[in-house]
């Protein structure tokens, strides 16, 4: 079964990427809605799961900690990997950011099949909750992908280079967890770090992105109902 849900992560992911290809003109709009999207699934779904799966040996203070330690490496990161912005067309390194921005978003999804298949290993009902919740936003995910090559000037060919790579992530670490065994409070706390790592991506990355050079209220308007979208869909689907 959780071969199962690492193929369905690998078509939701390229489904979502697809998408914003398809759109690309209309980048400023899914990237307010990705924005929504991302930030919406680290505080409805990783953010109450880390807390239900940790709490029994962690309080939330401490989970919650570890969200704001994962907030701050992948901010610390991001400024030592993204060494300068790119406003300059010239710049040798143009797709530097975009590069940076992808492969974070590949790991990531290679976490989430890792989570998948380690849910599995602590119960069935727990492996199908998460894998249920990664599906939710794997769309989402292919979009980001795609969307942080395009944002920094990268070509069609690579955003769907990137694509392929992001989708297949989340079937890899399925299989990873084969040989690797994780207990539930663990896999609770990588997820808080997981949900700090999503808020820094969402609020210090994709929503300043959409707003620039855009009409704001569009934005601003697809940035809620991207939030709004994830909190039905993961209330439901919960």
């Amino acid at each position: 079964m959780t071969i199962l849900f690492g193929i369905l992560a690998f078509i939701f992911t390229f489904l979502g990427g697809f998408f914003a290809i398809k759109f690309k003109d209309k980048l400023h709009l899914i990237l307010g809605f990705s924005a929504g999207a991302v930030m919406g699934v680290a505080l409805f779904d990783l953010l109450p799961e880390s807390i239900e799966l940790a709490k029994d040996y962690y309080s939330i203070s401490s989970i919650t900690a570890l969200i704001a330690v994962g907030f701050i490496i992948f901010m610390i990161l991001d400024r030592a990997l993204v060494i300068h912005a790119h406003d300059d067309d010239s710049c040798e390194n143009v797709n530097h950011q975009g590069f940076h921005g992808a492969l974070t978003l590949c790991i990531h999804s290679f976490i989430d099949g890792f989570a998948i298949g380690l849910a599995f290993k602590i119960s069935e009902v727990v492996g199908i909750t998460v894998a249920i919740a990664v599906l939710v936003h794997d769309f989402s995910d292919g979009i980001n992908t795609v969307n942080y090559i395009f944002k920094n000037q990268g070509k069609t060919k690579s955003a769907y280079l990137w694509l392929i790579v992001d989708a297949l992530a989340p079937l890899l670490g399925v299989i990873s967890t084969y040989y690797i065994a994780v207990s539930q409070n663990t896999l609770g706390l990588i997820l808080a770090v997981f949900c700090g790592f999503f808020l820094y991506i969402g609020a210090s990355d994709l929503v300043p992105e959409s707003h620039h050079k855009h009409p704001k209220l569009l934005t601003t308007i697809m940035t809620i109902l991207g939030m709004i979208v994830l909190y039905v869909v993961i209330k439901f689907s919960a």
